[in-house]
């Protein structure tokens, strides 16, 4: 269990985030990432750690042929990062990015969508 001390309006109090929480807004920002999925584990692929400097977060992702995996990284970054920093009060120190594999689409999908476009043209 992660907490944090808030003092507001001369108040003093105590904010406590079960880490499951935090968890949670991760996964919320990684589902919102076009271009990527989830490893189906139970982790998930996300491992959290709250230290002095912020919270780490080191992600495993799958990642979608036909996307630029800097590019889907930098985006994950910045998407935990506002996430977490929004609707907690911790600070992101780092995010580290693993991309495990890249799915190629499916020659089945795509056969019949072509399929469609000639009977049209033709």
């Amino acid at each position: 269990m992660a907490s944090i001390k808030y003092t507001s309006n001369g108040q003093k109090g105590k904010i406590t985030y079960n880490s499951d929480i935090v968890s949670g807004i991760v996964v919320l920002s990684l589902q919102e990432t076009e271009g990527i999925e989830l490893i189906p584990s139970k982790s998930k692929g996300i491992k959290i750690c709250f230290e002095k400097e912020g919270v780490f977060v080191d992600i495993s992702v799958i990642a979608h042929y036909g996307y630029s995996v800097p590019e889907l990284a930098y985006r994950i970054q910045q998407s935990i990062k506002q996430m977490v920093e929004s609707m907690t009060k911790y600070k992101i120190a780092k995010v580290d990015v693993h991309v495990q594999s890249v799915v190629f689409p499916d020659p089945q999908d795509e056969a019949p969508a072509e399929d469609a476009d000639d009977k049209k043209n033709g």
